[in-house]
């Protein structure tokens, strides 16, 4: 990612909703690289700093604390506490990308929504960019595991939340992406070479023709439905989930893959992050438990006011984009298997979430269908 991205990002940025500062995000061309050893990467981490903030560039590099909040599969989260002169400490988020996630993500996409969502209340404020990352304010909270979503409670407020995501307006296109997004990876996964024997045989087992047939049969399925575009986080994952215990307060965070999309696919995706870091897709909720989630989702105020017509419509349109989120995420590890340094089996996690998919198909073409032949679908 060259400096020539970095003023597009600022260009991007520039164009956010004026907060009453009228403050230019600050740019670095420095680069900060993810594999680095601690050691060396917290030098890097405090260059950085003092190059994007003019203020702290005489500071002594003691003032500096980084400490490694989490690495996650596309990027690193480093946690930065300065030490101003007044010994206030302020806290910062660095986000490193991984190498090669322009493959899988539109950083370009991602950093136009950043300024809008932050404006709406949504994740931390974006107070920098630079090479190969961001900078933003630091979050005090936890980050959710998979078990605190199926929460009743929890599950309600990620809800509620979901719904304002929704309505955030983000400019440019409002065209949905999923589809464009699934056939690019489908037509960068089918031509890989591997240099393992053994990664090439499992990779040659599968059917590309067979794959694409399901995503085309898939998306005219889906297309009957007429779900509502919004604009979708489209990965909400207990690890972009956090909450203050101590105010109740739930955040959003990490919007790398947001884009305007089904609202059935975001929620879907989410009920399928249920199944954990363990893929046990027997956690995907009941129909009682979605209920739950869609009443607070339709109707925030009034839960129980939502009817039985509008939860069989949001029902059936979720149930249907879960087998678009298997898809999504088989395609998207083909190609992490080919340029992700990650020592993850991104391979086996192709096949798991295609079987996944091949799994629970026949059940839920049945029910769209006849839910589409009941003539329910019209709207």
């Amino acid at each position: 990612m060259g400096a020539e991205k970095i003023w597009n990002a600022m260009d991007v940025a520039e164009r956010a909703p004026d907060d009453g500062t009228n403050s230019v995000i600050p740019s670095s061309s420095l680069t900060v690289e993810t594999s680095l050893p601690p050691p060396q990467l917290k030098p890097r981490v405090i260059a950085l700093c003092k190059d994007l903030f003019k203020k702290w560039s005489s500071f002594d590099d003691s003032c500096f604390l980084v400490e490694t909040v989490s690495g996650g599969i596309t990027n690193l989260l480093l946690k930065v506490s300065v030490k101003e002169e007044n010994g206030d400490d302020v806290l910062l988020t660095v986000r490193l990308y991984g190498p090669n996630t322009e493959y899988v993500i539109d950083r370009k996409r991602e950093l136009q929504a950043i300024p809008y969502l932050s404006a709406a209340g949504f994740g931390a404020k974006l107070l920098g960019v630079f090479a190969n990352g961001m900078v933003q304010s630091f979050i005090n909270a936890r980050t959710l595991s998979p078990s605190d979503m199926s929460k009743p409670k929890l599950a309600s407020d990620i809800a509620r939340q979901l719904r304002k995501f929704h309505q955030v307006e983000i400019p440019g296109s409002k065209a949905p992406q999923l589809w464009n997004d699934m056939f690019k990876f489908l037509e960068r996964a089918s031509g890989f070479k591997f240099d393992e024997g053994e990664k090439q045989a499992k990779y040659d087992t599968i059917a590309f023709v067979e794959v694409r047939k399901e995503v085309i049969g898939l998306k005219n399925l889906t297309d009957l439905l007429d779900a509502p575009v919004v604009y979708a986080h489209n990965d909400l994952l207990a690890g972009n989930l956090m909450l203050n215990d101590d105010e109740g307060k739930l955040y959003f965070i990490d919007f790398e893959y947001g884009s305007y999309s089904y609202r059935g696919y975001d929620i879907a995706n989410h009920f399928n992050e249920y199944a954990g870091f363990d893929c046990d897709y027997t956690l995907y909720p009941a129909k009682e438990a979605q209920n739950h989630f869609f009443r607070h989702y339709l109707n925030p105020d009034n839960p129980q006011e939502v009817s039985s017509e509008d939860l069989e419509v949001i029902y059936v349109e979720t149930n249907t984009f879960a087998l678009a989120s298997h898809l999504y995420w088989a395609l998207w590890a083909l190609i992490q298997a080919k340029v992700s340094p990650i020592d993850f089996d991104y391979l086996d996690y192709f096949f798991l979430r295609y079987n996944e998919y091949k799994k629970r198909k026949e059940r839920t073409f049945s029910m769209a269908r006849e839910y589409l032949g009941d003539g329910c679908g019209a709207r």
